[in-house]
């Protein structure tokens, strides 16, 4: 992007400079010395993190691994709440047993893991219901198609559940192997 005095510029629309209108089109047909002779820089767009590991793509906001249970502003705990329809007149919402709980990267991951398991293994269940039905064998590389699948979840969940830091995190999601089906 284009900077002058530490403010970025639009491609495309005017801006003013030391009492001088410069028109829209000007960044696009002034040469790389005429910019430089007013102080236009360019920079690079800064790189955004992955919103999937960080808030809003900042590498210093990283989202939560663990889970929390959520407290009130005065640290007591914050509970489900339901409608309590037992008076149609006056329905109320009233406070259950069950605390409020902001899930972190490694259940949703570790869920989002066994999911994707779950939807490969599926592919070749009726295998499994043919050989419990009818005593067919399931062909060998189906066997071990599944045995892999299987597999890939178990090492996934134990090297989520190891993570202690977003780094260590990312490493591992990104290495998910669920190899091919052939």
């Amino acid at each position: 992007m284009f900077m002058l005095n530490g403010k970025s510029l639009a491609v495309g629309r005017a801006f003013t400079h030391n009492d001088i209108q410069y028109p829209a089109n000007w960044l696009q047909l002034a040469s790389e010395e005429d910019k430089a002779a007013i102080g236009v820089t360019w920079e690079a767009d800064p790189v955004r993190a992955d919103d999937r590991f960080y808030w809003d793509g900042d590498v210093n906001n990283p989202r939560m691994l663990e889970d929390r249970l959520e407290v009130k502003e005065d640290g007591s705990p914050l509970w489900v709440q339901v409608l309590d329809n037992s008076d149609p007149d006056n329905p109320v919402m009233v406070d259950t047993d069950v605390q409020v709980v902001t899930r972190g990267l490694k259940y949703t991951w570790t869920a989002q893991v066994k999911d994707t398991a779950g939807k490969l293994l599926a592919q070749s269940d009726w295998y499994v219901t043919r050989k419990a039905e009818r005593d067919v064998a399931i062909p060998e590389k189906i066997v071990t198609r599944r045995a892999e699948i299987r597999a890939e979840c178990d090492r996934l969940e134990a090297a989520i559940a190891g993570c202690s830091d977003i780094a260590a995190f990312i490493t591992v999601v990104s290495s998910q192997d669920w190899g091919k089906d052939e």
